[in-house]
């Protein structure tokens, strides 16, 4: 097994600039750059609560909106992840986290499946929350679940706070990534599936 599960991906297209440098085995420090004050704050709970040491540089065309923006930090995101994580050898694979933050709580669930999928049920009780569209927090996520390739099912339970809502689905996210991303001693060379391959 190796223990060097770290990634460095840079995207770069006609709309955006991207760079994600991730070391899953970190300590959750966080250097973020989107020009989105409130995408950066999500960010951040993913490093700290993953402890993930995550370094993101993204320049996008925010005179237009931050669709491109959130969208490609998602894919890049998981590009980056995929390459980390490498072959799953020893991987515990699902994680889940329930989160609550006051009034809001979230349920957050992923497989390192290879196969992407995203089920998302929220009802953010506003469009905005600062910067950020409310909707491209789908956008995010499916991202990032198509390039990294994992099935991640995100269901936020009660909330009437929209800034809430986000940050409790951001963190449950980031706890059941720690959770799947662990290496479970007990199967160190072993690949998770009976299909010897993920």
């Amino acid at each position: 097994m190796s223990t060097e599960r770290r990634a460095d991906v840079t995207r770069n297209t006609a709309e955006t600039q991207i760079r994600v440098a991730i070391n899953i085995d970190g300590t959750g420090a966080a250097k973020l750059a989107t020009g989105i004050g409130f995408f950066d704050h999500m960010l951040d709970q993913i490093a700290r609560h993953g402890l993930i040491d995550l370094d993101i540089d993204a320049k996008g065309d925010l005179h237009i909106d931050g669709h491109h923006t959130v969208e490609d930090v998602g894919i890049t995101f998981g590009q980056a992840m995929a390459r980390a994580v490498g072959d799953k050898k020893g991987l515990r694979r699902y994680g889940h986290a329930y989160v609550p933050l006051d009034e809001a709580l979230s349920r957050v669930v992923i497989d390192f499946s290879g196969r992407p999928g995203l089920h998302m049920r929220v009802d953010f009780k506003s469009g905005m929350i600062g910067a950020l569209d409310t909707q491209l927090v789908y956008e995010f996520f499916q991202g990032f679940v198509n390039h990294a390739g994992v099935t991640l099912h995100i269901d936020n339970l009660h909330g009437h706070n929209a800034h809430h809502q986000c940050e409790t689905i951001f963190k449950a996210f980031a706890r059941a990534l720690r959770m799947a991303l662990e290496i479970d001693l007990r199967s160190v060379d072993v690949i998770p599936s009976t299909k010897g391959s993920l």
